[in-house]
């Protein structure tokens, strides 16, 4: 038996319930992985909500989380016990040992510790693929980052300002400003004292936006749209506020014949290989210098709710762990 984080019906943090669940041995292409670190998501909120769909009741919240190998299915030859390993996965990820398939895992290289590691996959491979797949950053640019506080806005801004862009930050308050400016956005607007699409216009004197970065969703993405130049692209890829609703086309033509698309980290990572080599990329940037992961908050597993209560609340900045 090991100790897990359930939920059996969906709700608030209240419904997330610390209990013992029974473990098979792991089996043809799988993984048990002892975890010592959880990332923290805002998409737990999702599943923990009801916004969107568990697969079953009860189920384990998470995705994201590193640990060493205690065991491996049979055939398995890509990993061995006692592997330092980073997982993103389907659900699971909040408990003390978990059974992952192999396609989901890759090597932690020496110099990655586990709490930087659960904090990174999930929003690293996230700001990998934003800024070097689905929109690809080049010297020049100009990209918007809206929530460049928070854990995959700190690494966009990072990530982004290493290519060549100039970067633009959005936060609600003087304290996030900080953060997001020591970690390398050149401008920071505060949505909460100003107008972020006219302060933007102001910025770039005219010029607008290459690029808007968007996890907010319902709050931030129709007024996203008046920061991008002709031909510019809006990525929506999470939503904290709320999903944003559905919308006139003729909008996009109006406004410069911009480009918007909703992508997921699920379709970059359907293959392992793909999926090898961003996580590649993420670590060589993190151990290079160009991108920091600050972890600066860690509960106690058993303490999820606290934690999806701070993270909710807005209370928290970078990335936050759980710790078995």
């Amino acid at each position: 038996m090991v100790k897990a984080i359930r939920a059996h019906k969906t709700g608030g943090p209240e419904v997330l319930q610390f209990e013992d669940v029974t473990l098979p041995q792991p089996g043809p292409g799988e993984l048990l992985v002892r975890n010592r670190a959880i990332g923290l998501n805002f998409i737990d909120t999702y599943f923990r909500s009801g916004l969107y769909p568990a697969p079953q009741m009860p189920f384990t919240l998470g995705n994201e989380s590193a640990g060493e190998v205690l065991a491996v299915g049979p055939n398995v030859t890509a990993f061995k016990p006692g592997d330092r390993v980073a997982v993103v996965a389907g659900l699971g990820a909040y408990a003390e040992e978990r059974i992952v398939p192999v396609a989901t895992a890759v090597i932690i290289p020496e110099g990655i510790s586990y709490e930087a590691a659960a904090s990174m996959m999930l929003k690293g491979l996230t700001a990998e693929y934003l800024l070097h797949r689905t929109y690809k950053v080049k010297p020049g640019d100009t990209m918007l980052v809206h929530a460049a506080a928070g854990a995959t806005g700190l690494i966009l801004c990072q990530w982004g300002k290493a290519l060549g862009a100039t970067v633009i930050g959005t936060v609600g308050s003087k304290e996030k400003a900080e953060l997001a400016k020591a970690h390398k956005a050149d401008h920071v607007i505060n949505y909460r004292e100003e107008d972020f699409a006219a302060r933007a216009k102001e910025i770039t004197g005219g010029a607008l936006c290459d690029v808007v970065y968007d996890g907010v969703g319902k709050d931030t993405f129709l007024k996203s749209l008046d920061t991008l130049k002709p031909f510019g692209m809006m990525v929506s890829f999470g939503n904290a506020s709320g999903a944003v609703e559905a919308f006139n086309l003729g909008i996009l033509a109006a406004k410069g014949s911009l480009y918007v698309t909703r992508p997921t980290l699920n379709t970059h990572t359907a293959k392992h290989e793909t999926m090898v080599a961003m996580a590649n990329n993420l670590f060589d940037a993190v151990l290079s210098g160009k991108v920091t992961v600050p972890v600066n908050a860690t509960f106690p597993l058993k303490d999820a709710a606290e934690a999806h209560r701070a993270l909710e609340s807005r209370a928290t900045t970078g990335s936050t762990v759980l710790i078995p």
